[in-house]
């Protein structure tokens, strides 16, 4: 760490009140599809408060909240209306008072997630802009150009955007919006300080009513430079990402705002936390965004695209601990989200060996056949990777059912599907982003057998759920001993019983499929990645993947040791 970044951890800042977050496991809510209380196919905010003991039994130490606000879902809550408030269909700003205050009673941090790139079409900011004339200071807060052609029929630059289709849309009076992703969510120009300060209003609101932290949509998009002249996709394509000057992404200005929000933050006892979700090029530009000098910690996703493999893992983990090091943040792990395909599907999947493709994205665009996937696998290597990861030093953050070991839904039927980024590939006729989108991931979760939701609520759910639903429900893995939900549950105690300084140290193994690692307690982890099974070091076996065959470890298998 260097010394800037030293000093400013202070001591306020370093006791454990201000320094929870640096081991913590993280539980990701998508507040939609998690628990439905008022039948209306839709989770809501009083869904998540009457499964706050559920929380509890799992030992997390902080949810996620993805956005919950006013919107349109034009990208699944992601095109927020209101940032300083509560979609009517999720619950009010009182439910949202009610929850924090249950999952606060019971010791879980709440982060929720900002989405400062892009408002919605219906943010007050752009009704503003729209009802104002070029080169007012109402649409200087997003990014308008004049397009091309003798009337301004043509857009601005060739841009395409994240979802597919140009990446500006026309407002009729020969002016274009940038919008990066759908055309519901122009993006902010944040070189206006009407757009500064409406965050810094917002960061203020939601901690002043509890939150202890904060999750950064996209958070290396904010700053642009746009010059007279836009330069094309291929002109931009030249452009190193990694010099900080790329006219839209990850520049170097963008590490003044987030100073701003570090010292909101620090306005707090104990601060408020971030992390950001930075998709760029280079480890020492990730470090940027964990600096305790802005956001503090950064994702990363390096995990979601490796193979269940040896020499992989252990790249990825040495290369971010080293990162973590020079940053003096901690590390992230991250296995599933709300934006790909579930691990225990892409584990039963043929490896990748590196190819530049999403794990999954594949498999479903070509209709799912079942004949290409192994379940069973992906499953016993879904839940070795989970231990593996939660013995590792840093945070760790799990997204919602993967605890009870689910699988991606590959089959929605096209009527049902909601996520943009599908709905406009197949209007555009290619497949851009992820194929089928997100949605397989997103269907509600089954939480009991008795209901035709799975329990999820007493009026359906908004994504068809599917019939193997009923094998995995908490109601059923409740009572099995072995279940991947009391797996989990048993990791999680033991984590909190077992954590100890944020270091491990590789220990030697006479097999290159197997990882076996130390925590400075005494701590070990061991994952065989192979198919074949292994002797196990000495120690007290405290927890397993799988069952255990006298002292061998079996294939895909983690067991955690006790010297």
């Amino acid at each position: 760490m260097d010394s800037t970044a030293q000093q400013a951890l202070t001591p306020k800042r370093q006791d454990a009140a201000a320094t929870w977050w640096r081991q913590a496991a993280v539980y990701q809510i998508y507040p939609r599809s998690f628990a439905d209380l008022n039948g209306d196919g839709i989770g809501d905010l009083k869904g998540i408060t009457s499964r706050v003991g559920y929380l509890e039994a799992l030992g997390i130490d902080a949810v996620w909240l993805s956005p919950f606000y006013p919107s349109a879902l034009a990208d699944g809550g992601y095109d927020v209306d209101d940032y300083r408030d509560v979609d009517p269909r999720i619950g009010t700003l009182a439910d949202f008072d009610e929850m924090t205050a249950a999952l606060h009673g019971v010791g879980i941090k709440v982060i929720v997630d900002i989405v400062p790139n892009h408002s919605s079409n219906r943010h007050r900011f752009f009704k503003a802009a729209l009802d104002a004339p070029k080169g007012s200071s109402e649409r200087d807060r997003y990014i308008f150009r004049d397009g091309l052609g003798a009337n301004g029929e043509l857009p601005p630059a060739d841009w395409q955007s994240v979802f597919g289709g140009s990446a500006w849309e026309p407002v009729g009076d020969g002016q274009w919006y940038l919008h990066t992703f759908a055309k519901e969510q122009p993006d902010f120009n944040w070189d206006n300080g009407d757009v500064r300060e409406e965050f810094l209003t917002t960061l203020r609101f939601w901690s002043d009513r509890g939150v202890d932290g904060f999750r950064v949509d996209v958070a290396h998009l904010l700053m642009k430079e746009l010059p007279d002249v836009l330069p094309t996709v291929a002109e931009l394509a030249r452009i190193d990402e990694a010099s900080g000057r790329h006219p839209l992404r990850d520049r170097d200005e963008v590490h003044e705002i987030y100073a701003e929000w570090r010292k909101v933050f620090d306005e707090y006892d104990p601060p408020r936390i971030a992390v950001a979700e930075a998709w760029v090029t280079t480890p020492e530009r990730r470090a940027k965004y964990a600096s305790p000098l802005g956001l503090g910690q950064a994702f990363n996703f390096d995990l979601l695209t490796a193979d269940f493999d040896a020499a992989q893992f252990r790249r990825i983990v040495s290369d971010n601990l080293l990162q973590a090091t020079v940053t003096g943040s901690s590390s992230t792990w991250v296995l599933s989200n709300h934006d790909v395909t579930r691990h225990a599907t892409r584990y039963g999947l043929a490896p990748l060996h590196g190819r530049n493709v999403k794990q999954g994205t594949e498999w479903i665009i070509a209709g799912a056949p079942e004949d290409q996937i192994d379940r069973e696998q992906g499953l016993r290597c879904a839940r070795a990777a989970t231990l593996f990861l939660l013995g590792l030093p840093g945070s760790a953050y799990l997204y919602q059912g993967e605890e009870l070991g689910l699988h991606e839904v590959a089959y929605i039927p096209d009527g049902r599907r909601q996520d943009p980024a599908y709905i406009r590939s197949r209007d555009a006729g290619a497949w851009s982003y992820d194929g089928l989108g997100r949605d397989g991931c997103r269907v509600p979760l089954p939480w009991s057998t008795d209901t035709s939701s799975y329990g999820f609520g007493p009026g359906g759910a908004h994504l068809p759920q599917p019939e193997w639903f009923a094998d995995v429900a908490v109601s059923v893995q409740e009572g099995e001993p072995d279940s991947t939900l009391n797996l989990y549950r048993r990791a999680f105690a033991l984590r909190h019983e077992l954590q100890t300084a944020e270091s491990l140290e590789w220990l030697d193994f006479d097999s290159p499929e197997v990882l076996h690692f130390r925590r400075s307690n005494g701590w070990e982890v061991v994952t065989n990645f192979g198919e074949t099974s292994v002797r196990m070091p000495a120690g007290e076996v405290v927890l397993s993947s799988r069952e255990l065959i006298g002292e061998e470890l079996l294939g895909q298998a983690t067991v955690w040791l006790r010297r």
